[in-house]
């Protein structure tokens, strides 16, 4: 059964949802935009009998603090320490991470910092290669180069409830299976005073994430960790040219590709949670029977 905790990070509450034995094997669910924890709400029980799993929300997100600007700084490195320093108040020393959207630069950095504490990586289109990036990204890029008010005001339309609904059903196959309390409270989080402030800056700050692409990719070569990828094909964001670059760096990265969109979880839960767990029971879970 799924529990849900809160934990005080320096100086703020960051909301979590833990369930499974805590001697097995840890996964670190990390979530993307618009989202928060919730994505993974029918994940969790499909992996918590074998594993323990943990689904963080990240600052500004979800049912975490969204600290005021002047005191946080909304970047992707900040996001990654804060959450480091998560897993280290739960005791999470050694973990799998699934990385989604933003979860990838945020995860991607703790396996830089501490590659030892990364036992695999599931990345459900958590993008790592600019050939990965979709035109939809173009108005982004645009206010990376010039990061002037009128480039910043023309984002906010990514942050209207219209928007974010399309992000959960572009590239569907069948409305029908996705949630529509996804969406609609993804849009009420984000409504939050100042919070599309936060979302703005964290915008800006995303092309720190590709200038860290060669990073992530030679931690790829180097480390070799088991890595798996489940990517909705129909991403109108992150391509499904992103997922086969994977194998560029770890040829024996293993790529599903799935017929849906962004939020592959909303529409595939159980085919995609029945590959993690034949995946993790083969590498994470039979490294711990070894040992």
């Amino acid at each position: 059964m799924t529990s849900f905790h809160s934990a005080t990070i320096d100086g703020n509450q960051i909301f979590y949802r833990e369930a499974g034995p805590k001697p097995a094997p840890h996964i670190l669910l990390l979530h993307g935009f618009p989202t928060s924890s919730h994505m993974f709400r029918n994940l969790i029980p499909r992996l918590a009998d074998r594993f323990h799993v943990v689904a963080p929300d990240l600052p500004g997100f979800g049912f975490s603090d969204a600290p005021d600007r002047k005191k946080y700084r909304y970047t992707f490195e900040q996001l990654a320490k804060t959450i480091d320093n998560f897993t280290q108040a739960i005791g999470l020393d050694h973990y799998a991470i699934y990385v989604f959207d933003y979860g990838a630069p945020v995860g991607l950095r703790l396996a830089l910092a501490h590659p030892e504490r990364i036992t695999a990586i599931v990345s459900q289109n958590g993008n790592a290669y600019e050939e990965g990036l979709s035109q939809g990204w173009n108005p982004i890029q645009k206010y990376w180069q010039e990061p002037t008010p009128k480039n910043r005001a023309a984002l906010r339309d990514f942050l209207t409830p219209e928007a974010t609904k399309s992000q959960y059903l572009h590239g569907v196959q069948d409305e029908k299976l996705v949630a529509p309390e996804a969406y609609t409270i993804d849009s009420a989080l984000l409504a939050r005073p100042s919070n599309e402030e936060i979302q703005l800056d964290l915008f800006l700050d995303y092309a720190s994430n590709v200038a860290l692409y060669p990073k992530f990719q030679e931690y790829f070569r180097a480390k070799r960790p088991p890595l798996l990828v489940v990517w909705g094909k129909n991403d109108p964001f992150f391509l499904p040219s992103g997922a086969d670059a994977f194998r560029r760096d770890n040829p024996n990265a293993e790529v599903h590709l799935y017929d849906t969109g962004h939020f592959a979880l909303e529409t595939h839960q159980v085919e995609i949670a029945d590959t993690i767990r034949e995946f993790l029971n083969r590498t994470v879970a039979a490294q711990a029977s070894a040992a």
